[in-house]
């Protein structure tokens, strides 16, 4: 990785309110809906991505201290910092404690089903590695407040996972040409055929 500092145009003694100020003017600046239909889309997904590494780390290695894998932003498109209540920050240190099993419970406590429940829920999903619950529910918290910087960039995060999954698993297993394949194919449609094997 780049120096994280670098990267989001801090100095070195920055202070997290500085870092969480470069990172969510970068956010806005490579947000992939300021380049839909535009050739320099991968490159600002790239920049995104690399602009939330060094978030990340640096918010890891900072004085939060909290060791979280995903960032939480809660900006919104104008810039403004959203309100949450006192259940869901206190879920959110639960799961960046890593105690998934307490933090899924008292969500589930929660009778509002607001963007951020979804959200919240979606981030447990993830940790736990299931990625397909974890993209439906970030999707449902983006659909909620789609202007909400820290759900489009889990989303995309997730979504980009997703990509690389798929691009790993393509040439893995029997290609449609292999001739084991064919074998079986030919062996078991002269077994329906006939009785004679």
């Amino acid at each position: 990785m780049n120096n994280p500092y670098e990267v989001l145009g801090v100095r070195q003694n920055a202070s997290e309110e500085e870092i969480k100020s470069a990172y969510r003017e970068l956010v806005k600046k490579y947000h992939p809906d300021k380049y839909q239909n535009n050739p320099l889309a991968d490159l600002a997904e790239e920049k995104l991505q690399e602009v939330n590494e060094a978030y990340d780390y640096l918010m890891k290695k900072g004085t939060s201290g909290n060791g979280s894998s995903y960032s939480y932003n809660s900006t919104g498109q104008s810039g403004y910092q959203t309100q949450t209540s006192p259940e869901y920050n206190d879920i959110r240190s639960i799961i960046d404690s890593g105690n998934l099993n307490l933090a899924e419970q008292k969500l589930a406590q929660i009778r509002n089903r607001d963007a951020e429940w979804f959200f919240l829920a979606g981030m447990i999903s993830y940790k736990k590695g299931w990625y397909d619950d974890a993209l439906m529910k970030v999707r449902t918290a983006v659909n909620m407040e789609p202007n909400n910087f820290e759900y489009q960039n889990a989303l995309n995060n997730i979504m980009n996972m997703g990509r690389m999954y798929q691009n790993n698993s393509y040439g893995r297993g029997y290609p449609n040409d292999d001739m084991m394949c064919k074998l079986c194919q030919a062996y078991i449609c002269a077994d329906c055929l006939c009785d004679c094997i």
